[in-house]
């Protein structure tokens, strides 16, 4: 969907719109059995909301094809993923509120441990506590580069964010993360000619951090991925005539709703927080993200159960979130990460829409086989909003 024809048909209302955007969704079913982690988990409010919405699967980018959570979020908020390509570097540094300006390279950090002989045996360092993070990320606050600024600041857990400043950088860069395990890092190459000299800070960088790391088990060496710089993309309150904010406990999905244009709500680490905040804040917006985490993250570790129980915490909020009685309530995701995978998957994601108008849907319960059979069918993800601001009748006719 065109975004400048959408902004010609926007129309004002008081309707209020939220989007819950449950993180890594979608699954796959545990060898031995016919249920994915949907299938399993007790989620009767989802079941009970699916009943009465319109349902349908959603694909983020296209067949086979394995999105991020950027380009997922991206899509979501109604931006064609492929047209608006934004680095994960530059939704960390915005997601800590860092000062980025123009012409920075921001890159997206991960310790990770290595074995004896440099290989890697866990991406995420065993998700080190954020403490320990904080005091690594000091020491690689020691490295200077000739030629070039190098800012470091800590995240969460085992990420942390490296930004180069000076001039003529690019971030045309490929990662030092493999995204696999008993392989050693990459060295970063230049993906067009102008971004040689900044792979070649990059790969300083990383050979300076290496005996800085080097007694920090389980965090002694570090990944990096997403290089990018600011780009300039379409507002989405100015696009869809919206008043938004976005609530979200983890860094980068502030970062990315930042990068769009929504205000940034302060809240807590847990979904209890956001839930809350979004209670506090109900009156002054019309348009909530709504971020959940606890999804992807199990499903990344590979816990099957731990992602059933994730869903299951979900559904316990949502009598709240109904409470508030939104026009239209979204429940959806950026990408699908079955737990079977260890990772994120190109499988098209479950995804609802609530509201007065939504029609008839012959779905009853929220997994991905029955709302492959919803009025929705297989969507692209910008294709939401449209159907969203519908549904909240913010959108007029076309043509005569």
């Amino acid at each position: 969907m065109d975004l400048d024809l959408l902004r010609t048909l926007v129309i004002g209302n008081a309707t209020r719109i939220v989007l819950c955007s449950l993180d890594g969704l979608g699954g796959l079913p545990r060898p031995g059995t016919a249920k994915s982690e949907l299938a399993t988990a007790r989620i009767p409010n989802l079941h009970a909301l699916a009943a009465r919405s319109a349902c349908g699967l959603i694909r983020h980018v296209g067949p086979g094809i394995t999105p991020g959570s950027g380009p997922g979020h991206l899509g979501l908020f109604g931006y064609d993923p492929l047209r608006y390509v934004v680095g994960r570097g530059v939704l960390e540094a915005l997601g800590i509120d860092f000062d980025l300006r123009p012409g920075d390279v921001a890159a997206r950090g991960n310790f990770c441990s290595v074995d004896g002989d440099g290989l890697i045996t866990d991406r995420r360092a065993g998700r080190i506590q954020t403490e320990l993070c904080n005091r690594l990320v000091e020491r690689l606050r020691q490295i200077r580069l000739k030629g070039v600024e190098v800012l470091v600041e800590p995240v969460r857990e085992h990420r942390f964010v490296l930004v180069l400043r000076g001039a003529g950088l690019s971030g045309r860069v490929s990662e030092t993360d493999p995204q696999a395990l008993g392989v050693p890092p990459l060295a970063a190459l230049a993906l067009v000619p102008e971004a040689e000299t900044t792979a070649a800070f990059v790969n300083r960088f990383v050979e300076a951090a290496r005996p800085l790391l080097k007694d920090a088990a389980p965090a002694n060496m570090l990944l990096l991925r997403g290089f990018d710089r600011q780009p300039d993309l379409p507002r989405l309150p100015e696009v869809f005539g919206l008043k938004a904010a976005a609530i979200a406990a983890y860094p980068m999905y502030r970062g990315l709703a930042r990068l769009v244009g929504m205000e940034v709500l302060k809240t807590g680490s847990t979904f209890a927080d956001e839930v809350t905040t979004l209670r506090e804040h109900w009156s002054a917006y019309d348009f909530f993200f709504l971020h959940y985490k606890d999804t992807d993250k199990a499903g990344e570790d590979g816990d099957f159960d731990g992602k059933v129980a994730a869903l299951e915490r979900f559904d316990a909020h949502l009598p709240d979130i109904l409470a508030l009685r939104p026009d239209v309530l979204v429940v959806s995701g950026d990408h699908a990460t079955p737990s079977v995978l260890k990772g994120h998957g190109w499988q098209p994601v479950p995804a609802l829409i609530w509201s007065a108008y939504c029609g008839a849907d012959p779905v009853r319960h929220f997994t991905e086989r029955a709302c492959a059979a919803g009025t929705l069918g297989l969507l692209a993800a910008q294709d939401l909003m449209p159907l969203v601001m519908a549904n909240a009748l913010r959108l007029t006719k076309f043509g005569a």
